[in-house]
């Protein structure tokens, strides 16, 4: 629906919930929030779903820190930068780390792309540092073509989790024409048009570059969906044989029962096999079931689904709190969140 250049933004935007701002879509939900708060006694309940990660995993915590929790053989190759490294100390961990160009670079702390990049070269790479007044983390560039966001959840007293819903993402692309620009088949392209100024800059040496006619030409490599990365709906995907595999990558983490992996795979054999699976970031107590942004999904089931998920929260956390497990002051919680918020650029 409405996908060509003549549709307004702001009509798309209205009509398709999938672009709305956050925390319009997650509004009706406050009542729902505010019951499962009362029935936990706390309007920060959530804070305890995951004892191994500051706050549950709310906002503000360490990647890092988290992915050193999970057994390499999941993870890509990575290392750790703190700010000011010297530019010497940089090019041997990367060596060490056998990362090679193009790689990928994140803020340690961040959310929704925010500074996730792929580099080219080591120029890109120093000036990049440069202008990142935080730690970083570096990972090797896995280019699988399948990416999925795999929801996992489970109870501290049980041995096994669920998954919940699994995301797959499908990155902007143009297909060319064999006379218009990148920058004008971008132009004509409504989900890239909701990022048009941030995807200018990133792929600004191939802006005025013309595409061969038929060529299908990957724009943007992070699956973000601010970043004009489609989200499909893939929960077709799971089985007791993934559940299986998630067990084993999650089990290990102690003190984590709920959160979303994002992830590269080489194909979907493997996937159901365990294999050539590349975790890079996990997310947990704020993790979005990213399947609801399926344009094909309606709003009543996003929410549906969305609260299914808050609900799961809520009976963790209350487990949690049984066990003992104390929840963040909602005073420390708001400081947490507005240093995050300011820092990431979403105040």
């Amino acid at each position: 629906m409405f996908s060509t250049l003549r549709s307004p933004l702001w009509l798309v935007k209205l009509v398709n919930y999938e672009y709305w701002t956050w925390w319009v879509f997650f509004l009706p939900l406050t009542p729902y929030w505010l019951y499962l708060a009362l029935r936990n006694r706390s309007l920060t309940y959530f804070t305890t779903v995951n004892t191994c990660i500051p706050d549950g995993g709310v906002f503000g915590e360490s990647k890092n820190d988290i992915l050193a929790q999970i057994s390499p053989q999941f993870l890509p190759a990575g290392t750790f930068i703190p700010q000011g490294e010297a530019w010497e100390m940089v090019e041997e961990k990367l060596k060490k780390a056998s990362i090679a160009f193009p790689l990928i670079v994140k803020p340690d702390v961040g959310g929704r792309g925010f500074r996730v990049h792929k580099i080219e070269d080591s120029d890109q790479l120093q000036r990049y540092l440069k202008e990142t007044p935080q730690p970083v983390i570096i990972q090797e560039y896995v280019d699988y073509e399948l990416e999925f966001g795999v929801m996992y959840a489970r109870l501290p007293e049980e041995s096994k989790g669920k998954i919940t819903s699994i995301t797959q993402k499908e990155f902007l692309s143009v297909v060319g024409d064999g006379h218009s620009t990148v920058g004008q088949l971008l132009t004509q392209n409504t989900r890239a048009r909701f990022a048009m100024q941030e995807l200018q800059e990133r792929v600004k040496n191939d802006w005025n570059s013309v595409v061969p006619k038929g060529e299908h030409r990957y724009i943007q490599p992070i699956g973000n969906h601010c970043l004009g990365t489609k989200f499909l709906n893939a929960n077709h995907l799971i089985n007791q044989r993934l559940e299986s595999v998630f067990d084993q990558i999650a089990l290990p983490i102690e003190g984590f029962y709920y959160g979303r992996f994002d992830l590269k795979v080489s194909n979907l054999e493997d996937f159901y096999a365990g294999r050539n699976i590349k975790i890079m970031e996990l997310n947990g107590a704020t993790s979005e079931p990213g399947h609801v942004y399926d344009p094909s999904y309606t709003l009543w089931k996003a929410y549906r689904d969305i609260m299914h998920n808050m609900r799961i929260v809520a009976d963790i956390s209350a487990a949690n709190i049984r066990l003992g497990v104390k929840p963040t002051p909602l005073g420390k919680l708001l400081q947490t969140s507005r240093e995050f918020f300011a820092m990431s650029g979403q105040l």
